[in-house]
């Protein structure tokens, strides 16, 4: 047999990303429309935190599950299922009488967009050479922020003119039709279309429904990398996408005088950023053979970027920004990596249910970030409303603010004890 012709490997790749830019666009909607769920629902900042939560407390609660059933079942029928859920989320989300109902569309889209990662990176393994990972979980990731991008300004935009819901309503619809798509033409292996699998013959051993699935998620935690990336991918893709993906426009709107529009177009770069940092850095990683030095050297940028933000949030935007945009472009680069470098600490019939471990490490790390950083606003408040609306002061943000890079900042020295893979898989 001979290897997949490549528009056929990127077809099925394509498929994987369109879903995955979706679920990244829900994801980071909250930070545009912010202060419409505020209003519409009539929220605090703590529960503001926790309504945006609700799709990664349902996200993280699926990756351990989600890394094993891949393996089991392949990734097709996760990515069909997991279209059709989500498109239900988003439509009972924009229908939502009230924050509860609303809670329960974004734990939906949550839970059904938590398939799509892991499923996407072992997609990549069968469909892809392996010196082509590094690229293309970079590029993956890449588009996946694409979608967060187009919920920044684009997405302000049109809920100023239309409102908020037929956006995510239309959103909703979109993923229906595409797990129909999927249903038609993707497929887990280019031996089932009577091609030549790359993926190696371990991993092509390591699924089918006589896998033990509790042995599985007990041995990944043998391995020293697996403990460690977890809580590194916590402190850093979870703080970036804490501050980028909710807290970071209501930040830059009440304390640096910017329109909603303009602060958004800030975290857009900084997604922007992150999404290009993972394809250069994925890129370069594979070409040196090294996953350690890459992801220090991005989560240090990142530590620098949060730490100057925490000490001095008043400081200038000419100083800040760059220091912001340079930290998401090591976030990206690092957590691009991380999950060739956990896939490659074990052995290749768990790659799945270890990229859900390092995946969950990022849930882990934005679902108690987010909600705590509300309560940390709340517990500040001095009273001030704005439209109904509250307004937290500079003291508040930098009391949450500093939590934050303290979590990165301990990420980033916990990342010193991994052990380096040099590219290869673990045997």
């Amino acid at each position: 047999m001979q290897p997949p012709p490549p528009r056929l490997s990127l077809l099925t790749w394509g498929l994987a990303a369109a879903f995955y830019l979706y679920g990244f666009f829900q994801r980071v909607a909250p930070a545009s429309l912010a202060h419409d769920l505020m209003r519409d629902f009539g929220l605090t900042a703590a529960a503001l935190g926790n309504l945006s939560a609700f799709y990664y407390y349902c996200y993280a609660g699926m990756q351990l599950p989600t890394g094993v059933l891949v393996d089991r079942y392949g990734p097709s029928r996760l990515f069909f299922f997991g279209a059709l859920v989500g498109g239900a989320g988003a439509l009972l989300f924009a229908l939502a009488p009230n924050a509860t109902i609303a809670a329960i569309g974004r734990g939906l889209i949550g839970g059904a967009h938590a398939v799509a990662w892991v499923s996407m990176l072992k997609l990549i393994t069968h469909w892809f050479p392996a010196h082509r990972f590094g690229l293309m979980s970079g590029l993956s990731l890449a588009v996946g922020t694409v979608g967060a991008v187009l919920s920044g300004p684009p997405l302000r935009a049109i809920a100023d003119d239309l409102g908020w819901r037929p956006i995510i309503a239309g959103a909703g619809v979109g993923a229906v039709l595409l797990a129909i798509v999927i249903r038609r033409w993707m497929r887990d292996d280019p031996s089932d279309t009577g091609h030549e699998s790359f993926a190696p013959e371990a991993a092509r051993r390591g699924g089918g429904r006589s896998a033990p699935i509790l042995q599985g998620l007990l041995e990944i935690w043998r391995y020293r990398n697996t403990g460690l990336l977890f809580w590194v991918n916590s402190g850093i893709c979870g703080s970036f996408l804490t501050f980028a993906g909710l807290w970071g426009v209501p930040f830059l709107t009440q304390h640096h005088n910017l329109s909603v529009q303009r602060a958004s177009l800030i975290t857009s770069l900084m997604l922007a950023l992150f999404a290009l940092g993972g394809t250069v850095v994925g890129t370069v990683s594979d070409r040196i053979r090294r996953r350690k030095s890459p992801y220090l050297a991005g989560a240090a940028a990142l530590s620098l970027g949060f730490g100057v933000l925490a000490v001095a949030p008043a400081a200038p935007l000419p100083l800040l920004v760059p220091l912001l945009l340079a930290g998401a472009f090591g976030a990206g680069g690092g957590t691009a990596l991380s999950f060739a470098y956990a896939k490659e600490s074990v052995p290749a019939r768990l790659q799945g249910t270890v990229t859900g471990a390092a995946n969950l490490g990022v849930m882990t790390g934005t679902l108690v970030q987010m909600p705590l950083i509300g309560v940390i606003l709340d517990l500040n408040w001095r009273g001030e409303l704005a439209g109904g609306v509250r307004v937290y002061d500079l003291a508040a943000y930098q009391s949450a603010l500093l939590f934050l890079a303290a979590w990165t900042a301990l990420s980033t020295v916990l990342l010193i004890f991994t052990r380096e893979t040099h590219a290869r898989q673990a045997s």
